[in-house]
């Protein structure tokens, strides 16, 4: 009766725990849109209505390509990482993140201005000091400045490494850049202060006292986030 009662309330259950997983999902992407009405509250279902509007794509990243017969409304990233046939495994040598396994396939979102690409959202993931770190990063249309940056899951140290994801601290991401003029990868998270009159002010973002290892550790995942914009921009003429 019992094992009866727990298998009827996970099928019951389960389009409320996908519908929620959803509107987390999109709140964190449309914070990064620039979409929302400034200083009023949004309703689950209008975010749920924004969030649907993007232009949202599946990479396939050993192919180079969007694959059109993955759902992306519905692909888990997070779980596919566990398939064996949606992922595969990182050789230590090039584990910059240090996640072990990978997804083969990346949700990208993407928002447009008429015809014109506005910016494009990409995900982040990779081990901090003591958590998985999650969160999604937006690029401008020229494809190296930071429109935005968020972290929606970690459990970092409390007052120190935890601070990767104070608002007034993300802040200071947009505007930076990630390339340099020829496209040589410079954005980094500072270990200390950043001297604005140096040539590293354009690209570096204030360190967090206390905080080297899990900084360190997010260095190495913004990293990985670029090596998809390279494969979605090569693919597509950075369209």
């Amino acid at each position: 009766v019992c094992s009866t009662l727990v298998s009827a309330a996970v099928v019951v259950l389960r389009p409320i725990q996908i519908n929620n997983q959803l509107l987390d999902r999109s709140r964190n992407i449309m914070a990064l849109t620039g979409l929302l009405p400034a200083g009023e509250a949004v309703e689950d279902e209008q975010m749920l209505e924004l969030f649907r509007s993007l232009d949202t794509r599946i990479a396939d990243i050993d192919e180079a390509r969007f694959d059109e017969t993955i759902d992306p409304l519905t692909f888990d990233q997070r779980r596919a990482v566990n398939d064996a046939d949606l992922s595969t495994a990182v050789p230590a040598g090039s584990d910059l993140a240090s996640i072990g396994r990978r997804s083969r396939y990346a949700p990208v979102y993407i928002v447009w201005d008429g015809d014109r690409m506005d910016r494009m959202i990409l995900p982040v993931r990779g081990a901090g000091m003591w958590s998985m770190l999650y969160g999604y990063i937006a690029i401008e249309p020229d494809m190296s400045t930071i429109a935005g940056m968020t972290f929606y899951e970690q459990n970092e140290t409390p007052g120190l490494g935890d601070q990767i994801a104070a608002p007034q601290w993300l802040a200071g991401w947009r505007g930076k850049e990630l390339y340099d003029h020829v496209g040589t990868p410079l954005f980094a998270v500072a270990e200390g202060e950043v001297d604005l009159s140096s040539a590293q002010a354009a690209y570096h973002v204030d360190g967090i006292t206390g905080a080297t290892l899990s900084v360190g550790a997010l260095n190495r995942q913004v990293r990985l986030a670029l090596l998809l914009d390279h494969m979605v921009r090569e693919k597509n003429g950075d369209h």
